[in-house]
């Protein structure tokens, strides 16, 4: 429960210094270690709260230290911004069947818009097409690979879990919708509370794996049907209870 806590108390602090200091686009927002300690929350909790308002488009995250440190306001966030960021609130009485059938609809249409993206991106490249489509810029796979990379290196299943929610937020992420993005951390803590019940009841996580590494495969390959197949059958080999093959 403290990461909602967390979540809600970042969001209304921001929401408190755009209303009393009268902030406006360009003003700076409080450094991360300075944020965390006002809130008395860790600083890799206010970074995944401010990662999610970056998402949105409100704030742009900028490196540096004393006056440079902290993120930019670049729009002011409105009540359906407001709204979606508290949406995570009431995810706490979802039942499995309900957080993977919405898992399903997202991450199938994120990995067809990726793999698709990662095709159209190869093709220009190739010279074939003269100029990218816009989903091009949105197939990067980094994010895919390191989470991937984090589930090779985890040595407990509550690890293996951390890198796993990681692999499905960033397979959000490359769709390049922001909406998507943001629900899909909305739902974060929930989808966390169930894998580490697949991964329990599966006693192994080869197969899980083994599906991350398939639907990476496809982005890559920029193959849209295999990428949407590869996340159904990963989805089924965690809740066989939910699904037929």
């Amino acid at each position: 429960m403290k990461r909602t806590r967390t979540f809600e108390d970042v969001l209304a602090q921001i929401e408190r210094r755009i209303a009393e200091d009268g902030l406006t686009a360009g003003d700076r927002l409080p450094a991360e270690r300075r944020l965390a300690e006002q809130l008395g929350v860790s600083r890799s909790s206010v970074r995944e709260a401010m990662r999610v308002l970056e998402t949105l488009g409100v704030v742009s995250s900028q490196v540096g230290r004393g006056p440079d440190a902290g993120a930019v306001l670049i729009a002011r966030p409105d009540s359906a911004m407001t709204g979606l960021l508290r949406l995570h609130l009431g995810l706490a009485t979802l039942e499995l069947r309900e957080v993977i059938e919405t898992r399903h609809m997202i991450e199938q249409w994120a990995a067809t818009r990726a793999a698709a993206g990662r095709a159209a991106a190869t093709r220009a490249a190739a010279g074939r097409d003269g100029a990218a489509t816009p989903s091009a810029g949105h197939a990067g796979t980094e994010a895919l690979a390191a989470a991937l990379a984090g589930m090779d290196a985890a040595r407990t299943a509550e690890e293996f879990v951390e890198h796993d929610t990681a692999f499905h937020c960033a397979l959000a992420d490359a769709s390049g919708n922001r909406l998507v993005s943001a629900v899909m951390r909305s739902l974060r803590d929930t989808m966390r509370k169930f894998s580490v019940e697949a991964v329990e009841r599966l006693g192994d996580t080869a197969i899980l794996r083994a599906g991350h590494v398939r639907i990476l495969a496809a982005i890559e390959a920029g193959d849209p049907a295999e990428a949407a197949a590869a996340v159904s059958e990963h989805l089924a080999d965690a809740y066989p209870e939910l699904f037929t093959h």
